[in-house]
């Protein structure tokens, strides 16, 4: 073969070269533009809500002060998106920003369906007046209900609910079974206690050993309660003895007290 015919053969091959090439790189790019093409389609399918619309939304869990009608209120928005595309978390997030939830777990159900598992707080008192203690001493915000009027009423500061909610606990149980009832409790930001009890005496417990003093209460009430005047409120802040204020308070008695209140 001569060096022309070598030339011209190598240059028909090195032209097929070329032609094989692109044609598979144009049918490379075809199958990527079709495989882009049809995922935009279908995110536009799955995000559609007019396609695929959330068409119910199952409610569990025992409910007392949270409404149907504060759950549609609180997703009406967000029911806007289509059964793929609504965000579970913000759904979540929605619910648990009402005031009676204490918590929310939410998962889809195949076809159009969202599931929510409702868990509402468990009140355990009154809180500064405004709000509320939970049973695990955390404070929330929440409308007044006339049922709850019977609940203790408590205060302090609000990083110290747990606390206080525990030493509620200890002081009335002690106070039960010598047969007076606990109404309210409060912790000064001294931390000080004062606890008020169901007929109106104030007991004024002091920083210290206050299940001491209120046994001490306990102990010294007969004698109190023979006494013409009634007991407006009853100073316990001292090591022996303690201080009584007849009336309306407004006079103070010591009884066997020789030490200074703390």
């Amino acid at each position: 073969m001569s060096w022309s015919d070598k030339r011209r053969h190598l240059q028909t091959r090195t032209s097929g070269v070329n032609w094989y090439l692109w044609s598979g790189i144009g049918f490379l790019g075809l199958v990527i533009g079709s495989f882009v093409f049809g995922g935009y389609q279908l995110h536009k399918i799955l995000n559609d809500a007019s396609t695929l619309p959330i068409e119910a939304v199952a409610i569990k869990g025992e409910r007392t002060y949270t409404t149907d009608k504060d759950i549609q209120v609180a997703l009406q928005d967000l029911m806007q998106r289509s059964f793929f595309s609504a965000d579970i978390g913000l759904v979540q997030q929605a619910l648990e920003a009402l005031p009676w939830v204490y918590r929310a777990s939410v998962r889809r159900e195949w076809p159009a369906k969202l599931r929510v598992y409702l868990q509402e707080q468990q009140v355990a008192a009154h809180w500064n007046g405004t709000a509320w203690l939970n049973v695990h001493g955390e404070v929330f915000e929440a409308p007044t209900h006339p049922e709850l009027d019977h609940l203790p009423y408590l205060s302090g500061p609000d990083d110290m609910g747990t606390e206080v909610l525990t030493a509620y606990a200890q002081v009335s149980s002690l106070l039960k079974i010598n047969g007076f009832n606990l109404a309210s409790l409060s912790l000064t930001p001294r931390h000080a206690w004062h606890a008020t009890l169901d007929n109106g005496i104030v007991l004024d417990l002091g920083r210290e050993d206050k299940m001491a003093r209120i046994q001490r209460f306990i102990t010294v009430y007969p004698l109190l309660a023979k006494q013409d005047k009634s007991i407006a409120r009853v100073d316990l802040r001292y090591d022996t003895g303690l201080a009584v204020g007849w009336g309306d308070a407004q006079t103070r008695e010591p009884i066997i007290n020789d030490e200074k209140p703390r």
